[in-house]
């Protein structure tokens, strides 16, 4: 009877609320995520991380611009199938070290092999978070917690993670992992935690401090240098120079996403 009751009460709030507010009769995707999470308790969920927010908020608060749009551009020619250098320094760099199964442990990037039906010729490429410029992450985010940076770097501020895992459901590039074990000897610029969701961050601690990601410079030093990382806005960038000179694609490019990641080669 207590928990009939409770509902109830919610209903006549509910109720309430669509009487004296002023509400559309077509209200877009997010505001009926959000509504549908307020109903659910979905705000109530485990996965809320008890740590400081990222400083990346913060940062893109006081300094950051649309006038940057950082991007990668992966030379598949260069990048080999027994070559796992990049994988490793993320591993290494956020400490995603802790053992679990195979299909639960959580990946920010992985190497992934193509082969062309009609050539036979197989590409071996490593595939992160795209980092679109219309993310759909982000769009599906009932809290906001999945948000892109004005310099096209997206991100996830588990402090307000509710763990729906929606994003993950929405990213055509399987780029997303949820973190289902708690988790020990964290690296202070990667807060991690239990019953939240995370992927590639460009290592943006790294970027706003005038750096390469961990993957760009373990790349570089394996000899490989199939990654090549910049400001795509900026003409006079080694990143923007290549990708006029050469050709390039996207994947998944039908979504028209226009991702921050580029292959060549493929």
């Amino acid at each position: 009877m207590r928990g009939v009751q409770h509902k109830s009460i919610i209903k006549s709030q509910i109720k309430e609320k669509t009487m004296n507010e002023d509400i559309s009769p077509t209200p877009n995707r997010r505001d009926f995520l959000k509504t549908t999470a307020v109903v659910t308790g979905m705000t109530v969920a485990p996965g809320v991380l008890l740590y400081g927010v990222s400083q990346a908020h913060q940062v893109q608060q006081e300094s950051v611009t649309s006038d940057v749009r950082w991007g990668m551009l992966i030379d598949t020619t260069q990048c080999t199938d027994e070559c796992d250098a990049c994988v490793n320094a993320c591993n290494t760099e956020h400490g995603l070290t802790e053992q679990i199964r195979a299909d639960i442990k959580p990946v920010w990037i992985r190497k992934v092999g193509l082969r062309d039906k009609q050539t036979g010729k197989e590409h071996s490429l490593p595939v992160m978070c795209q980092h679109c410029e219309h993310p759909p992450c982000v769009d599906v985010c009932p809290t906001g917690a999945s948000f892109k940076r004005a310099d096209g770097i997206v991100l996830v501020d588990r402090h307000i993670c509710i763990g729906c895992r929606y994003c993950m459901m929405a990213c055509p590039y399987k780029a997303r992992s949820f973190v289902h074990k708690s988790l020990e000897n964290q690296k202070h610029h990667t807060p991690r935690g239990k019953g939240t969701v995370e992927s590639c961050t460009f290592c943006v601690y790294r970027i706003d401090n005038g750096k390469k990601p961990a993957c760009v410079e373990a790349c570089d030093k394996a000899g490989h240098k199939a990654m090549l990382f910049g400001d795509m806005n900026d003409p006079n960038s080694d990143i923007s120079k290549k990708l006029k000179a050469i050709s390039s694609t996207a994947l998944r490019p039908d979504m028209r996403l226009n991702p921050g990641v580029r292959y060549q080669g493929l």
